[in-house]
């Protein structure tokens, strides 16, 4: 009995405040000011800082030449094999640098290496954002051991307000059905609280961003 009558006391205080409205004026909200400490440091800076902190990879490129000798390197270093890419700029650049990928759908249960391009990085985060619009779909990023992105420094945004207007008007109209951002690997404790990276996507993320912003005087 004491339970139901805590319950319709509850329920008597809803109905009152429902009819009782507040005659208090709410303000207007500001939603343009910025909440976090701006940061002097360079996007690319900023990004690469918070994608390490992390357990990203980072690697800065001069030029597409640069990137072709870095991922070489990786790849010699690391054992890399069976990689997979569906990006035609990405493609291209790897027959110049005579880089071994495959693009054919037989080949995608094997991917242990899957390179892919973003929409944009977000500095603030160290995110990455991708969506279905791109060329490599919904299942690569997830599915391959490792997961190579190549960026531009052109794509840095400085948050995540910043990224979607960036999608908003290169789809106008068209906004993709999937938007998605990687923040690290995965991780979880859920399995006797022993922490796992990798346990739900790949089990590290590379970002090879290539400077493609001419220098100003």
């Amino acid at each position: 009995m004491a339970d139901v009558t805590s319950r319709e006391k509850i329920l008597k205080k809803i109905r009152k405040a429902l009819i009782h409205k507040s005659t208090q004026e709410i303000g207007d909200v500001d939603l343009d000011s910025e909440i976090y400490v701006a940061s002097d440091e360079p996007l690319e800076i900023q990004f690469a800082q918070n994608f390490s902190a992390l357990n990203g990879k980072f690697v800065f490129c001069e030029n597409e030449v640069e990137f072709i000798e870095n991922f070489e390197f990786f790849v010699k270093d690391n054992n890399w094999k069976n990689i997979y890419c569906l990006e035609p700029s990405i493609k291209n650049i790897f027959k110049k640098g005579q880089i071994l990928y495959s693009d054919k759908e037989e080949d995608f249960a094997q991917t242990d290496i899957g390179v892919t391009l973003c929409e944009c990085l977000i500095a603030r985060t160290g995110s990455i954002i991708i969506t279905s619009k791109q060329a490599s779909g919904r299942r690569l990023p997830v599915y391959s051991n490792y997961h190579i992105v190549i960026a531009y420094t052109s794509q840095l945004v400085k948050s995540i307000k910043d990224a979607l207007k960036f999608i908003r008007e290169k789809y106008t109209g068209q906004i993709p059905s999937m938007i998605t951002t990687i923040t690290g690997p995965s991780k979880t404790a859920d399995i006797e609280k022993t922490l796992v990276q990798g346990a739900h996507g790949p089990k590290e993320v590379f970002v090879f961003l290539i400077d493609d912003i001419p220098l100003t005087d």
